[in-house]
């Protein structure tokens, strides 16, 4: 008896057409549609492109539109001397660059720079002009009063001699320790709380980070302080003010970090850490002091904790904490609202129990 073997034949329109294509083309598969992921990618990357395109372009700008535009700008300068050639030097000085402010003798007018109400000054006399400055205060401002002063002793035929009231350290006569702690004071607000992020992830160690930042604050700027006084010799004051004064400055940035981070997340800390690489530095005045810089760019710039950290180390550290009440209120403005955000986060992970903290 024989068996037979029956297959069955596949049937239909739906088979036979992808087997011909297959046999004509040698192909053992199609090629898939396209799809919308394609295009939507592209977007993406173009929108990036011209993002870090334009970043660039503004960060160009916000460093260097200061610098170009740099210079006196309603600085307040001390006249003292005779009537008459204090009436002539000012018809000299430009009222844009120049706010002129009169006393009675040449000790009136270092008072006056010891006590901050001017940046600098001039002493007219018959024989001579004397050059007032204040190179603590800023560099670039004392150098400009400097140049004043030679200029009106040129034009007299006399000789100008100049006297720094309050100056940087004998082994740092032009400040560069202070003009190259941009970079320290703003590392110092956001690598603690990136790293300690990284470290220790989460809700559960929120409190923990928080400790960790106001620890590193005291511990980093006792280094700083250490190398202003000890390795650049900008600084040969009182050390604790100076320490005090940058950890507060530290602390003041990195509170708002931290706060943003734990609320927000990643996009918030770097929200912050943008705003305040393109206009914090550019901005402080750590270099050059605040009235080098046009009047509304400075007074931005002393409202963002870089300027306002500079200005509180100036005023601590060679002043004699005159001037201190500004920059002191602005950088606890920028703390509390740290903390409170701080503060807001742990209490929104009390309720949550264990949910994490984006961050």
């Amino acid at each position: 008896m024989s068996t037979t073997d029956v297959t069955a034949a596949p049937t239909g329109a739906g088979t036979a057409a992808p087997t011909a294509i297959t046999e004509a083309t040698g192909s053992t598969g199609a090629t898939p549609p396209p799809t919308s992921g394609g295009s939507r990618n592209t977007r993406r990357i173009v929108a990036v492109v011209v993002g870090l395109a334009a970043a660039i372009t503004v960060l160009l700008c916000a460093f260097g539109l200061p610098s170009v535009n740099g210079g006196p700008h309603h600085a307040p300068l001390g006249v003292t001397g005779p009537q008459q050639a204090v009436a002539a030097a000012q018809d000299r000085l430009p009222d844009e660059q120049w706010d002129v402010k009169t006393y009675a003798n040449a000790h009136a007018l270092a008072e006056a720079i010891h006590d901050r109400d001017v940046v600098g000054g001039l002493a007219l006399g018959a024989d001579g002009i004397d050059v007032y400055t204040a190179s603590a205060g800023g560099q670039q401002i004392s150098t400009a009063i400097s140049g004043l002063g030679t200029g009106l002793a040129d034009q007299q035929h006399v000789k100008a001699t100049t006297h720094e009231v309050v100056g940087f350290g004998a082994d740092d006569p032009h400040g560069t320790g202070l003009t190259s702690l941009a970079l320290p004071l703003m590392f110092g607000g956001i690598l603690p709380v990136m790293i300690l992020a990284l470290v220790a992830p989460g809700a559960a160690t929120l409190r923990a980070r928080l400790g960790g930042a106001v620890a590193f604050a005291l511990i980093a700027a006792a280094g700083v302080t250490a190398v202003l006084h000890f390795g650049t010799g900008t600084v040969d004051g009182d050390y604790g003010a100076t320490w005090l004064s940058l950890s507060f400055g530290m602390l003041a940035l990195g509170l708002p970090f931290l706060g943003l981070q734990a609320l927000f997340g990643q996009r918030g800390f770097i929200g912050l850490a943008v705003a305040m690489m393109f206009l914090g530095n550019p901005l402080s005045g750590l270099a050059t002091g605040p009235y080098w810089l046009p009047d509304g760019w400075s007074t931005l710039g002393q409202l963002i904790p870089m300027g306002a950290s500079g200005s509180l180390l100036r005023a601590e550290t060679f002043f004699g904490g005159t001037g201190a009440a500004g920059p002191l209120a602005v950088l606890g403005v920028w703390a509390a609202a740290g903390l409170a955000m701080v503060l807001v986060a742990l209490r929104r992970t009390g309720r949550r129990g264990e949910e994490p903290v984006r961050g």
